[in-house]
């Protein structure tokens, strides 16, 4: 057979395979009680209301006709709109000339890589960070640091120490960060502007699980912040991405980027050569379904998995060994568990499929480093309380056996 990997370009050996999608065709095994992919429950999908739409649209022979055509490259002009007045429920001052369109916010993400990253650039998350994102920005072969934060504390004169270069980007989730569930005080998210006005350094705001909050206040997005305190979107240096993905369907692929004018010009360049533009039907369906009952939906949302959330704190109070932590997220879909020093997560995994039927992701893929090794995340969206205090009574019962067989 033909040898591929002498014509690969250098950038391939950056690309890894996601551990989540991986541990997702878990789901198709009835006896595995899954903790592993942070993905929406398909039972509290919104269904008849977007079949209901997609049929008011393709009935429509005007409206019909243009769903299915080509489309500019930004987006349905309605859809944009109606996202500039949500982000001013965020206090975020934007139009719809300020918003892109994209195929979820994983197209995000990429677009931003490689409008933003050179090979060797140092780019600034957390430790751990979303594994998507990791992904999307190793395949322009970066060097990762780590992002200011509540767990060290890092200073802008600590990254141009020995002569090293300016960190070029960095990249965090504030509210409810997948995998630790963690959210960013009021008072932290004003400590990273302030580090990032001293760096000159752009910031990516990914706010996937904005709409999932349980418990509570509000703290203001960064981006709403950097405005404030610029004057203005188009003066500051945060760039947002958005989902309906957790919020109304992933299916669709309908994300969103919004990002001062000069920065979104570039993004738009960067869409039209990549896939022209993001399905103009889904669009137009995403529109009226999210328009009509985006606050309803997350009203719904928001006691089921909130109770779901409960179920997996109290079964973990309830069942871990003693010497095993977890997070306590005030929304979102995750929990963080710090195992003892001695555990993997990844052998972890591997006997608790075969011994006690229960999947969930080993933290090292949330690394850059892929340190972490004795690290966990528990997503609780997909299943019942009664489900998810079973599989964790099974994990614990795992872990006081591997525990005592260790003393």
């Amino acid at each position: 057979m033909t040898d591929w990997s002498e014509h690969y370009a250098a950038r391939e050996s950056h690309m890894r395979a996601s551990e989540v999608r991986e541990l997702l065709k878990l789901l198709d095994r009835p006896d595995i009680i899954s903790f592993a992919g942070g993905i929406p429950d398909p039972k509290l999908f919104p269904q008849q209301a977007i079949v209901e739409a997609y049929e008011r649209v393709l009935k429509d022979p005007t409206r019909s006709g243009a769903a299915l055509q080509y489309a500019v490259s930004e987006g349905y002009l309605p859809l944009r709109q109606w996202l500039a007045e949500e982000m001013q429920r965020l206090d975020i001052p934007c139009t719809a000339v300020n918003i892109l369109i994209t195929n979820g916010s994983q197209q995000a993400l990429d677009f931003v890589g490689k409008l933003f990253i050179q090979a060797q650039d140092t780019i600034l998350v957390a430790y751990p960070t979303y594994l998507g994102a990791l992904q999307a920005f190793n395949a322009y072969e970066p060097h990762f640091d780590v992002l200011p934060g509540p767990d060290n504390n890092r200073t802008a004169a600590s990254y141009l120490e020995g002569g090293r270069r300016k960190p070029k980007l960095g990249y965090v989730m504030p509210e409810f960060q997948n995998p630790t569930g963690t959210s960013l005080s009021l008072a932290e998210r004003e400590t990273l502007l302030d580090l990032a006005d001293t760096l000159n350094l752009p910031l990516i705001e990914d706010s996937a699980y904005e709409r999932l909050r349980y418990d509570g206040e509000r703290v203001p997005s960064l981006l709403a912040l950097a405005a404030e305190r610029a004057g203005g979107i188009d003066k500051c240096k945060v760039i947002y991405c958005g989902t309906f993905s957790k919020s109304i369907v992933p299916g669709l692929r309908v994300g969103w980027i919004v990002a001062p004018r000069p920065v979104l010009d570039k993004l738009v360049l960067i869409k039209q050569a990549s896939d022209l533009h993001t399905s103009g039907l889904n669009q137009i369906v995403m529109h009226e379904v999210a328009s009509s009952m985006i606050e309803r939906q997350a009203e719904m949302l928001r006691p089921i998995y909130k109770a779901r959330r409960d179920a997996m704190l109290q079964a973990l109070e309830a069942h871990m060994p003693p010497g095993i932590t977890w997070t306590r997220p005030e929304g979102g879909m995750f929990v963080w568990v710090e195992l003892p020093a001695a555990i993997e997560g990844a052998e972890l995994l591997r006997r608790a499929i075969a011994e006690a039927h229960v999947a969930f992701v080993p933290g090292t893929g949330f690394y850059p480093d892929h340190s972490g090794r004795n690290h966990i995340r528990l997503s609780f969206s997909l299943n019942e309380p009664a489900k998810i205090e079973e599989g964790i009574k099974r994990l614990g019962v795992l872990l006081h056996c591997i525990l005592g067989a260790a003393v």
